[in-house]
């Protein structure tokens, strides 16, 4: 049997070292990595080329779906688990058109991860029994059918969601400058524009809209 190479993404120690013992005790899957953010899940794929990354939503400094759709733009590009603990249909729907190949809830983990490791391919994603095929496959078409539409954070561009995500988690400006590698000044910018999009007129407001759209965690 072929060798399965994974990376697992969660931020939490103790879930990436019950995930690795889990696909570990499986023939023929190998976890090569773990990390604790999105932004290093990228990295840590572009450095390790692994055939699977398993990923969960709510990540520090990138969110699980932002990774995965910037994983999904490589070169070569692994196959993308979602592991979360969110089942509504639109985190569901917003993972499956980012790119991922499986979605699977954590407390379903024991039995359907490894199957959906083995299985979830982009065009027949994977999914735990609890989702809705039906309905997911049907939200896919009516997205797909309405040309131009925005992800989960309508309207904000890629840069913006970034942005949004690290100011609601508090970083000041020049640490998310650093972080981004652009000029202090762009992101005021787009500090302005996300405040302008989203119809916002302070800090406490994004944040309750990241919560919301579960860009953070209201725990973080």
């Amino acid at each position: 049997m072929d060798r399965i190479t994974i990376l697992v993404a969660d931020d939490h120690t103790i879930v990436r070292q019950g995930l690795r013992a889990l696909l570990e005790a499986e023939s023929g899957l190998e976890v090569v990595g773990e990390v604790g953010d999105g932004r290093a899940a990228v990295q840590a794929v572009k450095e390790m080329r692994p055939e699977v990354v398993i990923m969960d939503i709510a990540l520090p400094g990138l969110n699980g779906i932002d990774a995965t759709r910037q994983i999904a733009s490589l070169p070569d590009a692994p196959r993308v688990v979602m592991l979360t603990m969110y089942t509504d249909l639109e985190h569901v729907v917003h993972a499956l058109r980012a790119g991922a190949c499986g979605y699977v809830r954590k407390e379903d983990a024991d039995v359907e991860l490894v199957a959906a490791v083995r299985t979830g391919r982009p065009g027949s994603p994977f999914l735990s029994p609890s989702i809705d095929r039906r309905l997911v496959e049907e939200h896919l078409r009516r997205a797909q059918a309405r040309a131009g539409e925005r992800e989960q954070y309508d309207p904000l561009t890629p840069r913006e969601r970034e942005v949004l995500q690290l100011v609601a988690e508090g970083k000041l400006n020049k640490q998310i400058a650093a972080l981004l590698r652009i000029a202090e000044r762009t992101v005021e910018a787009h500090r302005a524009n996300i405040m302008r999009k989203l119809d916002l007129t302070d800090r406490a407001g994004l944040v309750r809209y990241a919560v919301r759209k579960g860009i953070i965690r209201a725990d973080r």
